[in-house]
């Protein structure tokens, strides 16, 4: 049986948004210029995509949940997906609701692949900065990236022969520059000592990179824990004491993440959605789901 998360290609991801707000070149990178309107369905519902997106906010004021961590993201602020995180706007700023705009440039990996941008090494840098993966822009570095988003809107608007090769050079030297931006921001973040008031932080942070792996199948905090190397006791304690927030209510806020994305983006019959989350049948699933969201999964998929 197909076990896989639901996660949205560039196709389906682009489909979220106006026609008229999105510039392509095949189905493998497009830009997208992105002002409010209540009925973005992607201002709303969890969405997971399986290649990269660069942010650019240009104005405005919105929280954005990446995976259970939410974050500000303010004017002039920077951020860099990586595939397979699933990504939310949880609220926007009522008081700068109508001037809110956002760029988004979004390709499949094996696009970014080809621009010879070293993705691992972005990896390790989001992951060092897990605690603000938005970087705030300085006014030089800002117009440098409002140039380059403007020359590649431009050149996708155009009828040039080698328009393709021309904004995959431009995305390159533009990732050359997010990458030296995120280099300035993160430089000495990992020469900081760990303090004792760290460890239960740290231990989080492994808690939670091991429930996004594996909370499809396990839902025991026995079974982190002993990932961990910790006692089941110990481990819901240094959690409960970081966050506020219960070990095994963080299991259950994945499960119902991974939920809400498969009920809002598939088709898959509920039913279905049970048996991949590892629930005995659709009745409990429908009862967990109800308890922690107030309505049914299929209330849920008519909103």
């Amino acid at each position: 049986m197909e076990k896989q998360m639901h996660t949205l290609d560039l196709v389906q991801f682009r489909s979220l948004f106006p026609v008229s707000a999105c510039l392509s070149i095949g189905n493998d990178v497009c830009l997208i210029d992105v002002r409010y309107d209540k009925s973005l369905s992607v201002l709303e519902y969890p969405c997971r995509f399986d290649g990269f997106l660069a942010f650019f906010c240009a104005s405005g004021h919105i929280k954005v949940m990446i995976n259970l961590v939410e974050f500000d993201v303010v004017e002039n602020s920077l951020f860099v997906y990586m595939p397979g995180n699933i990504i939310s706007v949880t609220e926007v700023d009522e008081k700068c609701r109508d001037s809110l705009e956002f760029t988004v440039i979004a390709m499949t990996a094996d696009y970014m692949e080809s621009l010879n941008v070293n993705t691992a090494r972005l990896a390790e840098k989001r992951m060092r900065l897990q605690a603000c993966p938005f970087f705030f822009m300085r006014d030089d570095e800002r117009m440098i990236a409002k140039r380059y988003v403007t020359l590649a809107a431009e050149i996708l608007r155009s009828g040039l022969t080698y328009k393709r090769e021309s904004v995959s050079l431009l995305l390159s030297s533009f990732f050359s520059l997010a990458g030296g931006v995120m280099e300035e921001r993160t430089e000495g973040f990992h020469l900081a000592a760990p303090t004792a008031t760290d460890r239960g932080k740290a231990v989080f942070e492994r808690f939670l990179a091991a429930v996004s792996e594996y909370y499809m199948d396990e839902r025991s905090v026995s079974f982190y824990a002993g990932i961990l190397c910790l006692t089941p006791k110990y481990l819901s304690r240094l959690v409960k004491s970081a966050t506020g927030k219960s070990a095994p209510e963080w299991i259950d806020d994945y499960v119902i993440l991974e939920a809400k994305n498969m009920l809002k983006y598939s088709d898959i019959q509920i039913k279905e959605i049970a048996s991949r989350l590892h629930f005995p049948d659709s009745a409990t699933f429908h009862k967990f789901f109800r308890k922690r969201t107030g309505m049914t999964p299929g209330a849920y998929r008519k909103l």
